[in-house]
């Protein structure tokens, strides 16, 4: 977890603010706090948004969850010997779990947000492109794992990922001459739909602080309006 420094700290790193980044006049620390707080909301409204739909993760390139890193050697087997429809569905399914859980994302983001103290705030207003971002991993990566794991194992039963999981790890392992496998899919899962995630919140929050475009209200406008 971030540091926590006093309240002079605090008023310091306000006007370091101030004289580096040219704040609007009468914009106090309680308005900076807000305004991050609202950044990190809306980054993470609308990221939640756009992975818990239909191809939210897997109509998506860069975060769509691919075979498990520690089963490759299944997938690549199977693809070699003509069963690609069999790790696709693998791969198209466990994408569509991902989906289902995504939403359970908001509650915990909010109740991370809203209990971040004024000097949080600010130092991520002064921080690195991704610092809100990276706050957020700090604060809620455990409570999201908690969250959404069941809800992982549940939907890989309802898209049916885990009979295809099955079907695959069954059929690989039948094989002549090769080491049995059977790695965790709901953890694999999980972990890589949070980190997919995360991914998109950090572009929603790149996009606040450089495209004055989606600064879409007033206190978003004054607290990163110089902020480039």
């Amino acid at each position: 977890m971030m540091m926590v420094v006093s309240c002079g700290s605090q008023s310091q790193i306000f006007r370091e603010l101030q004289d580096t980044y040219g704040l609007e006049p009468g914009l106090s620390e309680q308005d900076a706090a807000a305004g991050i707080k609202e950044a990190l909301i809306k980054g993470t409204n609308l990221g939640v948004d756009l992975v818990s739909v239909t191809d939210g993760y897997f109509g998506n390139e860069e975060i769509r969850i691919p075979f498990p890193p520690d089963a490759r050697e299944i997938e690549s087997t199977l693809r070699n010997i003509g069963l690609d429809k069999k790790v696709d569905e693998v791969i198209r399914s466990i994408n569509r779990a991902a989906e289902m859980a995504a939403g359970e994302a908001r509650p915990v983001f909010i109740s991370a947000i809203t209990g971040m103290t004024v000097t949080d705030a600010l130092e991520i207003v002064r921080g690195a492109d991704n610092a809100a971002t990276l706050y957020l991993q700090r604060s809620t990566s455990a409570q999201l794992i908690e969250a959404f794991h069941p809800i992982i194992s549940s939907a890989l039963e309802r898209v049916d990922a885990t009979r295809y999981w099955d079907d695959v790890v069954n059929t690989y392992n039948m094989l002549p001459f090769i080491k049995k496998m059977n790695p965790d899919l709901a953890g694999y899962v999980t972990d890589k739909a949070i980190e997919g995630l995360f991914s998109i919140i950090a572009k929603e929050e790149l996009k606040i602080r450089h495209d004055p475009l989606a600064r879409t209200t007033e206190l978003l406008k004054k607290v990163f309006g110089s902020h480039q």
